[in-house]
């Protein structure tokens, strides 16, 4: 049996166990198409061999950028590992600039990108990526370069045995692949992960996903980009599951009913946004089957695992799933048992419902950095808990430091950021890494994350905020006097303003208008607030879709260093001021 120590060891360990026919299955043109495992390897063989061809060395970069999951991913990754070249994904939708920046630091030689969307956008930097040689992509695209043309340069297997010389000098502590993530100060950090950084994460956390193995069907649709999806990849094909990856966020409820998945992994926004629809449809509903739905959903969201409710409450809740939870379940596929989910918080009322509808989520914790996993739940052998990320998984260790932050040791910490050792020794020392989130284990072991270190959050979707640069932005305008952005955990960025009142008025006054009132009728004024819609929506210009600040609310008072909302260094007091404005905060989430 292969012993597996390096990423490619993954598909020859699934063949050698089981040659599954649709080891991942993509949609062209209308059809799924499988992949079995032995043709997976045949392509990465051929791949492998043709990059030889292109005089691909030993560490030279390769990076990869698409739309959607598909097949062709697996097979360049593998296929560019096999050689001693390292991976990088980049996530698709970032501006052409952080292209240009992520292709510039990793001197990345080829670039293998998805559709002429990314095309395009790629061509536009071109030219400022002098390593850059080639360009390959995967749908038939014009003035572009095809990657069959290298599955044609590959056929040939008479250099084979180059490739095998090749994967044997990998040694499992080397370089495998360089995840960029964005850092505060808007330059993404290369973060390098060695095959074993993520072959032990794989092999550390496969045992708490309840997989049957050879018959168990996934559906991949988070970006494989990101480490956690990778990272479940791979443990897919661990366990011969097979593969089927979704055509888009837009199609997931179509492609769930069309692949009937066992397994897929989410993310709370993506959780937030199907259970908003199911309850839109079940408020729409009249009499008594109305009053049945409403019935579920406030027992479901009282749900506790392991009959901690009592023989009532259980009894009440089987007849709940056989009425009302399994049309939820039918929604999405019929087959679901456990969702995996990561990236950012999930909120408790979703894990409850979810569970008691008989398709329970599991929420991980873990950064870029950890390759990703630290701890997670599994609804077997008593390690679930709503409000918790789960245990430990093997091998990982995990201490709080005396200020409340997370520590993590283990073979998943990551080498270091890539061409940054002042940035890595800031962030591991004595072999912790410093994850920058504040946590504290309950009396069983399972892990809570209380709170963030630092000011950058993420939104339910998974995307990193950096506030600080968003406030700065905003107060560049004469209306704001202070910004507080918003939104950990929720759906979108918000934000709280105090407006300059002075300049307000006067601005009214210019207008051919007077705001002779208080301060609570000035923020209430239409026009006033037309007026900051304006103001922020030319901020918003600066930032991705995912950081623009969706809804505002005005304050009434001067923020200040004697009513609390600022240090006397002039900082903001960001939990006091929440606290102040938590009535706005629910207005803007509809909490």
């Amino acid at each position: 049996m292969i012993t597996i120590t390096r990423l490619f060891d993954f598909p020859y360990y699934q063949l050698e166990k089981n040659n599954i026919p649709d080891c991942f299955v993509t949609k062209y043109n209308g059809e799924w198409v499988k992949t079995s495992t032995q043709e997976y390897i045949d392509k990465s063989n051929t791949i492998s061999r043709a990059l030889l061809r292109l005089g691909v060395n030993k560490n030279d970069k390769i990076a990869i950028i698409t739309s959607a999951n598909r097949t062709e991913w697996n097979i360049m990754d593998i296929g560019s590992l096999q050689v001693g070249a390292q991976t990088v994904p980049i996530y698709p939708t970032i501006a052409p600039e952080d292209y240009q920046y992520i292709l510039n630091h990793s001197e990345s030689k080829y670039c293998f990108v998805s559709d002429k969307v990314v095309f395009d956008k790629l061509n536009s930097i071109k030219q400022n990526v002098p390593s850059l040689q080639k360009v390959f992509s995967f749908d038939e695209i014009e003035g572009c370069n095809n990657w069959k043309e290298l599955l044609e340069l590959g056929a040939d297997t008479t250099n084979q045995d180059v490739v095998e010389d090749r994967k044997n000098n990998v040694k499992p502590e080397e370089l495998a692949t360089i995840i960029y993530t964005s850092g505060t100060t808007g330059r993404p950090k290369g973060v390098m992960l060695s095959h074993n950084n993520i072959v032990s994460n794989v092999l550390d956390s496969a045992p708490r996903i309840p997989f049957k193995e050879g018959t168990s069907k996934a559906l991949s649709f988070l970006p494989i980009c990101h480490i956690f999806e990778r990272v479940i990849l791979y443990i897919y094909q661990y366990y011969s599951v097979s593969v089927y990856f979704a055509e888009s966020i837009d199609k997931l409820t179509v492609n769930l009913k069309e692949v009937h998945p066992n397994v897929m992994t989410v993310v709370p926004r993506l959780l937030e946004k199907v259970y908003d629809s199911i309850h839109a449809k079940g408020t729409d509903l009249k009499g008594i089957k109305k009053l049945l739905f409403l019935w579920a959903v406030t027992l479901g969201l009282k749900y506790k695992p392991y009959g901690e409710n009592g023989w009532f409450y259980e009894k009440q809740l089987a007849i709940a799933r056989k009425l009302i939870f399994s049309k939820w379940k039918e929604g999405l596929g019929g087959n679901l048992e456990v969702m995996v989910c990561g990236s950012a918080a999930l909120q408790h009322r979703l894990s409850r419902i979810f569970a008691a509808a008989n398709i329970p989520v599991m929420e991980g914790y873990g950064l870029t950095e950890t390759s990703p996993v630290i701890s997670v739940n599994d609804m077997r052998n008593g390690l679930f808990r709503v409000g918790t990320v789960g245990k430990l998984i093997k091998n990982v260790e995990v201490k709080i430091a005396e200020d409340g932050e997370i520590l993590c040791k283990g073979p998943n910490v990551m080498m270091g950021y890539y061409k940054d050792e002042t940035l890595t020794n800031e962030v591991i020392k004595e072999g912790y890494f410093h994850t920058g989130d504040i946590g504290e284990f309950d009396a069983d072991g399972f892990l809570k994350i209380t709170d963030r270190k630092k000011e950058m959050f993420k939104t339910s979707g998974g995307k990193y905020i950096a506030p600080q640069l968003i406030e700065n932005r905003m107060k560049q305008s004469f209306f704001m006097e202070q910004v507080m952005v918003i939104g950990d955990g929720e759906k979108m960025p918000a934000a709280f303003i105090q407006p300059n009142f002075g300049f307000v008025r006067e601005w009214a006054h210019r207008h051919g208008f007077e705001i002779t009132g208080t301060n609570e009728e000035l923020i209430a004024n239409p026009k006033v607030i037309e007026r900051f819609q304006q103001e922020v929506d030319h901020a918003n210009e600066k930032f991705g879709n995912w950081e623009k600040v969706k809804r505002f609310e005005l304050t009434p008072d001067v923020w200040s260093i004697e009513a609390g909302h600022l240090t006397p260094t002039l900082k903001l007091r960001r939990k006091i001021v929440k606290e102040k404005y938590q009535h706005l905060y629910d207005k803007i989430y509809n909490s």
